[in-house]
């Protein structure tokens, strides 16, 4: 009886075991992967300081997302060394793989030294074109800012 019982122990906890690897797996499976693009035009520090508290809270709670944000016209200001006040933050985040893009038409017409803008970003020759771009390969649009 007392080797019965021990089979009939084992047996359910490998049951056991199983379910709850499948349910794991199963919501693992199940977790959307997000694709944002922001766009941000402000120059605000504060509109800033808010976009970048919206990728921390994205990240806690869908680390998968993957988010990129184009800074073009005011909002380049982010991302330039001397203006920004995030760049710390910015670096942070960059390593959690959000992406910082500037606006090569934005850094020549607001006259901006391209070797201002900080190292974590990259670039694109047109702000809206990319977001046009990302946006006809799946990716939510935000407007972030003003």
């Amino acid at each position: 009886m007392n080797t019965i019982f021990k089979k009939v122990s084992v047996v359910i906890a490998l049951v056991m075991l199983s379910m709850s690897v499948y349910s794991q797996t199963k919501t693992d499976n199940q977790k959307p992967e997000h694709k944002i693009i922001f766009q941000l035009t402000s120059g605000d520090t504060t509109a800033h300081k808010q976009l970048i508290k919206q990728f921390n809270n994205i990240l806690s709670v869908s680390p998968t997302t993957k988010i990129e944000v184009v800074c073009h016209g005011a909002g380049l200001d982010m991302l330039v060394s001397g203006k920004t006040i995030l760049e710390d933050k910015i670096k942070i985040l960059a390593d959690k793989g959000v992406v910082f893009n500037a606006c090569e038409f934005s850094i020549k017409e607001r006259k901006v030294d391209r070797s201002k803008i900080i190292s974590v970003s990259g670039f694109v020759p047109a702000g809206i074109v990319e977001i046009v771009s990302k946006q006809e390969q799946g990716w939510s649009y935000i407007k972030a800012g003003n």
